[in-house]
Parts: C-alpha cells; structure tokens; sequence
C-alpha cells in the first residue's frame, strides 16, 4: 500500500499529513499528485490562508521507498522517470504556491523527505528531529531540488559534503546554516507550525505572496531588476484594500483587519 496524502483543516491553515508510518512516510507517487490537488484546491480557497507539511506519526519523511526503486529497475528507465516527476513536480509546487508553506519536521527526514523540507517556506523541526541527504550511502544521486535548494543557501563545499558524505544532522545543526528556522520540544512541531501559521493567517495575503514572489525571484535578478519588481509589487499593494486598512490600523492603533487576497 503506497503513502497517501491526507488533508485537515486547522482554522485558516490546510493540514498536509504524508501517512506511511511504517516506511517512516517514504514518498509516492500518489501522494505527491494528492498533495498537488490540495494545492490548487487551497490557492482558490480564501479561507486558507497557510499550507502546514508533515509527517503521520514519530517521522517526517524517509524520502523513496527503496523496495519500490529495486523493483523499479527491472521496469523501464522512463518509468522511473514519469514516477519521479509527480516528486519535483510536487516540489515544484510547494515552492511557487502564493501562500505561506510550513514545514512541520518530527524525526527523521532523510533524502526526499529532507528535499520536501527545503521546498517549504519555513521549516520548524523538533529537538530530536534529524535531517540527511542519505543518497550518498546506496549509490544515488540527490533529487526534489535539494542541490538547488543547498547550492543557493550554502557555501559550495558544504552543500557537497552534504551530499558526498552524508550523516544524519541535528535539528540545532540546520538552524545554525539557515537551512531550519526554529526549533520546537520533542513532539510539537506542528504544535508551533500551527502558532506561527496563526500569525501569518492573521496577515495581508497579497503582501505574504508579494514578499515569497520577490524573494524567490531575487538570485536570478540583477540588483535594478529587483528593485523595479519591488515597486510594483509595493505600488499594487499600497493600492490594495488591505494597504489602506494596514495604514489606517496603524494610525488608529489597533489590530488591522485585512480581507482575502
């Protein structure tokens, strides 16, 4: 029975669970087109404001399922290939979709499991968490964006060595690079994703996707490309309901009350 991707309302944040507990939530293919499905269900949804990533039960995501690559091989390269593409495309979406996405990290998330990770706008990993790009040990090459994702936020060296060398890292260890943005007790991950989702829900919509759009933009722009897109994106929401609401809560001193995107 391969993973599947179940879905839970929270309030404003849409729920994304990888369920395969005895494989430590290893990837499938049809989980991944499940997890794309809810994207575009929840991009429509006003009242989701927040995607939040996790894993059923102690661990993350283990990344592919090894007895299904093994039995891969005796199929057609291209099949693999077609199977690895609900993956990146998956990655893919995760990355561009207008609204804030949280990763939710408790134990292991290894190979894929890591790339899915990377692919979230923040990621809140557990005390015990642990994080590796386990290619390395079984002959593979990294996938799911991991060396885009590592080359952009890592020296050169170090995103190797993560690849070449890989051992299991701390979640203490990834928040000293950048690479995890806070940490959570032994068994509240999503506990604090769900905090930090509440915020960002009571935030202006267009500005949170403004701000993603830019940033994402950002390392393949010149310095005055960045700087034009700035503006407009500014322009447009200071002209947006939700800029005017934001100014006039701030003159008033109250809480601002900011309307769908």
């Amino acid at each position: 029975m391969p993973s599947e991707m179940l879905t839970e309302r929270r309030d404003a944040a849409l729920v994304l669970t990888l369920s395969d507990p005895a494989t430590r939530n290893s990837l499938s293919p049809q989980a991944c087109a499940a997890g794309i499905e809810a994207l575009g269900m929840a991009e429509g949804d006003d009242e989701i404001r927040t995607i939040v990533l996790r894993g059923d039960g102690a661990h993350f995501c283990a990344g592919g399922n090894l007895q299904r690559l093994a039995a891969a091989r005796h199929a057609e390269p291209a099949d693999q290939a077609q199977s690895m593409e609900r993956f990146h495309d998956f990655v893919e979406a995760l990355r561009s979709f207008p609204k804030p996405v949280i990763a939710a990290v408790e134990g292991f998330a290894a190979g894929g499991g890591a790339a899915l990770a990377l692919a979230c706008d923040l990621v809140v990993a557990a005390e015990d968490a642990r994080f590796v790009l386990s290619y390395g040990r079984i002959g593979l090459s990294p996938d799911g964006g991991s060396t885009w994702h590592l080359a952009r936020l890592l020296p050169r060296g170090q995103a190797l060595q993560m690849a070449w060398l890989p051992e299991p890292m701390s979640a203490r260890e990834w928040l000293a690079l950048g690479l995890v943005q806070q940490i959570a007790d032994s068994g509240q991950a999503l506990a604090r994703a769900l905090e930090i989702a509440a915020r960002l829900a009571g935030m202006a919509p267009n500005a949170l996707a403004s701000a993603k759009e830019l940033i994402n933009a950002a390392p393949d722009r010149t310095l005055r490309e960045q700087l034009d897109a700035e503006r407009d994106h500014f322009v447009r929401n200071l002209f947006h309901p939700n800029g005017g609401e934001g100014i006039q809560a701030f003159v008033d001193k109250r809480a601002p009350r900011f309307g769908a995107e």
